[in-house]
C-alpha cells in the first residue's frame, strides 16, 4: 500500500471528517511503531471539523497498531457515542473520555491530544525534578511543559477543569505526575511530533541517570536559545512539520491492514 494511493470515502461520510480519521488511525499506528503502547490503556483523539465539538478517539479494546480509520469512535463533549452501531458494540475508555473532553473543550486550538504511559514516561513523572533540560530533545519544552498531579485513575469529571488549569492557555505538553504524558497538536502532524520528543527525552534522561555520573547542564542562555530555535519562524516550521509527518506515513506503509480502511 502507497500512502499515496487514493481510498474512497465512505457513504455518508464529508471528505474532511475521513481525512482526520485516516490521519488520526495513522498516529496510532505510529505510536505502536515507536513502541510507545500501554496494551489497550492509553488514548490518542482528534477533533471533527466542524461546529458539534465531536472528537475521534479509539474503539476501547482495538490495538494500536492494527487501528482504521474506520475503528474510530466519533463522540460528544459529553461523551455521547455519534457512531454507534445497531449492535451497540462500540465502547471508548472513560478515563480517555475525561481527559481529551476537558482538553478539547478547553483549548480549541489543539486539534489532537495523545497521552501515553510508557516506561521512560512514567518513570519521569515520577521524578520530583521533572524533566530535566539535559539533552536537546528536552530542550524544546523548555519553559512550556507543565505538570499535573495524580489524583487516581481519571474517572471524575471534577478533574477537568484542574488539568486544563495545569495544561495552561498555550502549552502544548503536560506530564501527569505519577502517571504519564500528555501532548497535544494544533495538527495531528505537530502532536506526533510533541510525543516522539518528548518520549525521547525521557527516555534519554532515565538512560542518563542510571549511569550515576554528574549531569552537565547547559547554561541557561542556551537553554533558552535552543528552546526558541526549536520554536522556529514561519514558513519552515510548518513545512518540517508536514515533512516530518510524510515521512512517518513511510514508516507504516504496506504494514498491517490499511489504516484508512
Amino acid at each position: 500500500m502507497n500512502v499515496t494511493t487514493k481510498i474512497e470515502i465512505p457513504t455518508g461520510m464529508d471528505e474532511a471528517e475521513w481525512q482526520v480519521r485516516c490521519d488520526l488511525a495513522a498516529l496510532y499506528r505510529l505510536v505502536a511503531h515507536y513502541r510507545m503502547t500501554d496494551f489497550i490503556y492509553t488514548h490518542i483523539s482528534a477533533r471533527v471539523p466542524g461546529p458539534e465539538h465531536h472528537f475521534l478517539i479509539n474503539q476501547y479494546g482495538v490495538l494500536f497498531e492494527e487501528m482504521r480509520a474506520s475503528d474510530l469512535v466519533k463522540i460528544d463533549l459529553d461523551g455521547n457515542i455519534v457512531n454507534q452501531d445497531e449492535k451497540g458494540t462500540r465502547l471508548v475508555n472513560a478515563a480517555g473520555f475525561t481527559i481529551h473532553s476537558a482538553i478539547h473543550a478547553a483549548r480549541e486550538d489543539l486539534q489532537c491530544v495523545v497521552h501515553t504511559h510508557t516506561a521512560a514516561g512514567m518513570a519521569v513523572s515520577c521524578q520530583a525534578h521533572g524533566l530535566l533540560p539535559i539533552t536537546q530533545h528536552a530542550l524544546k519544552f523548555y519553559g512550556c511543559l507543565s505538570y499535573h498531579g495524580y489524583e487516581g485513575i481519571a474517572l471524575e469529571l471534577d478533574e477537568r477543569p484542574r488539568l486544563v488549569a495545569d495544561l495552561g492557555p498555550t502549552n502544548k505538553a503536560m506530564i501527569l505526575t505519577n502517571h504519564g504524558l500528555l501532548v497535544g497538536g494544533t495538527s495531528i502532524a505537530e502532536a506526533f511530533l510533541e510525543i516522539y520528543y518528548l518520549e525521547r527525552a525521557c527516555q534519554a534522561q532515565i538512560a542518563a541517570l542510571s549511569g550515576g555520573a554528574k549531569l552537565v547542564f547547559p547554561p541557561i542562555a542556551v537553554q533558552e536559545h535552543t528552546a526558541a530555535q526549536f520554536k522556529g519562524q514561519e514558513p519552515y516550521r510548518s513545512a518540517h512539520i508536514k515533512m516530518a509527518w510524510q515521512t512517518a506515513l513511510r514508516q507504516i506503509s504496506g504494514v498491517g491492514s490499511d489504516y484508512r480502511s
